[in-house]
């Protein structure tokens, strides 16, 4: 009321002074109808921006109808459920039909894992907190309309964490909404079963267990299956879905190009930063599989007799009794962890010649359930190398690369690189122009090597177009210490920059990048290839060609840009 007011006696004074041969009268039913019309307008604008209630954003699934909520013109539905999973290490069963109408306004549990809060709050951002259960099957969609029926573009996206952790909202950088509303297209994110509770390999003990080695998988397969039984409910064409995934989330796109039960569930497939050289390229095998079985349950005193109390041990016992097992098989194999120094497995998708026939890249090519789907594929120039420079920013914001001096710079490049120091350096400038001496010390080849086999590999395989990048855009905070991180690609793909300022700074250069890889990856989605009419020429890869996208504030396509970096670098890695 007093707003009406306020509003009224604007509009009144207004009008007596631009309009003074209206009659009084004249002038307040004037007023009176504009005052209804504006404050009409403001409720409606306010509607616009968030929405919820009776009959909105309620559509069907073949389990019953659910009901989200609309936020600035964008439908979002919250854990959905696409099968169940009452016990471990099995199969997932269909959903239990509801009546009525079902809320998808909460985030469903997620698969146990070792913490559960992602990450520390920081920045004035809280943590995020979520209920674990091994019944995680649930996803997330977030669609311009499910009503208007328009068959847009599926884009499913796989969490990272590796196959051990994460969740399909552990960060805000994951929220759907602005890439739906940016392309126009359908979003979906995923929890399934992860660690051990997702490869824990039982398939001797019994048929119930058959695919138990990769039930976390099969999770996914299930979901898949799920969007192309429902997704033209919420506006989603079943036959254009594009897989994309950062970390461990793009080695479950090449898990999954490798899965025949998977093949036809999705066109394309999208890979950023997913993959070092034992976990991605290549998997576990089944021999060491079993035998890290074995040893946890000989750790746990549980034979055939007594297996079903693996379903009542708590969670945090068979973790302890099959970390041990993961190690001394890890140390016999002499297979180094994914990350940090010494021997070890961790917990990933099996080769067990049934699920997974093959690994992702084969010893001539790629698998060959991979063969038509288009690949856009690449890295980020820094990855892990910054990681303590991040851990330690408080400190190195005041003393890092671009603190030092010509003659630190150089000792310490001398320490890295020895008598190849101005070789690296040189060839480093050569394929980075817009870089500077100091961050040559920072060029990562853990994952770059892989990712450079895996996509020369499916491009030598003749089939579907494989389309490179790589993300060399710095961050500006805390001194420049973040450098181009692991996961830093992932704002600007989902178009939330914004939502991520403590990372991304939100400059114009940032918004400008964001724009530009966003509506690659939505063109990728839709059409199968990353072109778009704000991008150079975007060619395909090959083994000849060397094409690579390169990101930053100045984005440019390379051929073989790193090639003699790397040899340098590395000369006995083989692609």
């Amino acid at each position: 009321m007093q707003l009406s007011k306020w509003v009224s006696l604007f509009i009144f004074s207004t009008v007596l002074t631009t309009a003074p041969t209206f009659s009084h009268a004249a002038v307040l039913t004037a007023a009176a109808e504009n005052t209804a019309i504006r404050v009409q307008e403001s409720l409606t604008q306010r509607n616009q921006v968030f929405q919820a209630g009776p009959g909105i954003a309620v559509t069907e699934t073949e389990a019953g109808r659910v009901q989200g909520f609309i936020k600035n013109g964008v439908y979002s539905y919250y854990g959905i459920p696409y099968a169940e999973a009452p016990r471990r290490f099995e199969a997932a069963r269909p959903v239990t039909p509801w009546q009525g109408v079902r809320m998808a306004t909460q985030v469903g549990p997620i698969s146990p894992q070792a913490q559960g809060n992602f990450p520390n709050g920081e920045w004035g951002e809280p943590g995020r907190s979520f209920t674990m259960d091994n019944n995680c099957l649930n996803l997330n969609v977030w669609t311009p309309n499910p009503k208007d029926g328009k068959k847009r573009p599926v884009m499913v996206w796989l969490h990272g964490g590796g196959f051990e952790a994460g969740s399909s909202l552990e960060s805000p950088a994951y929220d759907g909404a602005n890439l739906s509303r940016r392309g126009d297209v359908v979003v979906v994110s995923v929890n399934h079963r992860l660690n051990l509770v997702g490869h824990f390999n039982l398939e001797t003990y019994g048929p119930q267990y058959k695919d138990s080695a990769n039930i976390g998988m099969v999770d996914l397969v299930d979901a898949l299956k799920w969007v192309k039984r429902n997704i033209a409910s919420f506006g989603g064409d079943p036959q254009n879905v594009t897989i994309f995934g950062e970390s461990g989330g793009g080695a479950k796109v090449l898990t999954l190009m490798a899965a025949p039960s998977a093949k036809g569930l999705f066109q394309k497939g999208i890979v950023e930063s997913g993959a070092v050289e034992t976990m991605g390229p290549y998997v576990m095998s089944k021999e060491q599989s079993e035998k890290v079985t074995n040893l946890t349950l000989k750790e746990l005193g549980i034979t055939k007799d007594n297996l079903e109390s693996l379903q009542t041990i708590p969670y945090e016992t068979l973790v302890a009794a099959s970390n041990k097992a993961l190690k001394t098989v890890g140390a016999e194999y002499k297979v180094p962890q994914a990350l940090g120094t010494g021997y070890g497995l961790s917990w990933e998708p099996v080769v067990d010649g049934d699920f997974l026939p093959t690994n992702p890249v084969t010893e001539t090519g790629f698998a060959e359930a991979g063969r038509n789907v288009p690949l856009l594929i690449g890295t980020n120039l820094t990855e892990w190398t910054g990681f303590q420079e991040i851990v330690n920013a408080a400190d190195r914001q005041y003393d890092n690369k671009n603190t030092w001096s010509d003659a630190e710079v150089d000792k310490r490049l001398k320490e890295a690189y020895g008598n190849k120091a101005d070789a690296i350096v040189s060839e480093f400038l050569k394929a980075y122009p817009n870089k500077k001496k100091a961050d040559a010390l920072y060029i990562d080849t853990m994952i770059r090597q892989p990712i450079l086999k895996i996509m020369r590999r499916k491009a030598n395989q003749g089939g579907a177009p494989v389309y490179a990048y790589l993300f060399s855009w710095e961050s500006p905070l805390m001194g420049g210490t973040y450098m181009s991180y692991h996961t830093a690609e992932i704002p600007f793909v989902f178009h939330n920059v914004d939502r991520m300022l403590s990372r991304t700074g939100g400059s114009e250069e940032a918004h400008i990048l964001e724009d530009r890889m966003s509506d690659a990856w939505i063109h990728f989605a839709r059409y199968g290839t990353p072109q778009t009419d704000k991008l150079p020429q975007w060619d395909a890869y090959t083994k000849e060609s060397g094409a690579t996208m390169i990101f930053d504030n100045t984005i440019r396509l390379a051929r073989h840009h790193d090639e003699a970096l790397l040899k340098l670098l590395d000369p006995n890695y083989t692609y």
